[in-house]
């Protein structure tokens, strides 16, 4: 599976943007997937999750009512909306597949379980 992540740039405070992730593959419908974030000097972090079952996801706490993450199977293309952009939002985001084909997650299990494939990142700066 490859993943390739597009959407980043910079934008002000409060202003919005959609991340999008093309993967490749065929088991694209079958896989949780997540986008993950990494701010200069900090550890990688969780921001959202989406199952392959319909209306089940889970974002992190700092991102809950601003980003709304989404998928789209036909096109094997996993989204994030992300809206009302803060300064600390900046940071490389990255999205990830799970490699296991239909996983039973659920809540904080989004941001606990490993995720095999990952895309190589796109750069996401909000200016104040």
């Amino acid at each position: 599976v490859q993943l390739v992540e597009s959407g980043g740039g910079l934008v002000q405070a409060g202003d919005s943007l959609r991340l999008s992730c093309a993967a490749s593959g065929s088991s694209f419908s079958s896989y949780v997937m997540g986008w993950f974030r990494q701010a200069p000097g900090k550890e990688r972090e969780f921001v959202a999750g989406i199952s392959w079952s319909p209306g089940n996801s889970y974002a992190t706490d700092s991102v809950k009512g601003r980003f709304v993450i989404s998928r789209d199977n036909a096109k094997k293309t996993l989204y994030l909306q992300m809206n009302s952009l803060k300064p600390e939002d900046t940071a490389v985001y990255y999205c990830a597949a799970d490699g296991t084909r239909y996983r039973a997650v659920g809540g904080p299990e989004f941001k606990l379980m490993e995720y095999r494939y990952w895309g190589q990142g796109t750069q996401v700066t909000v200016s104040p």
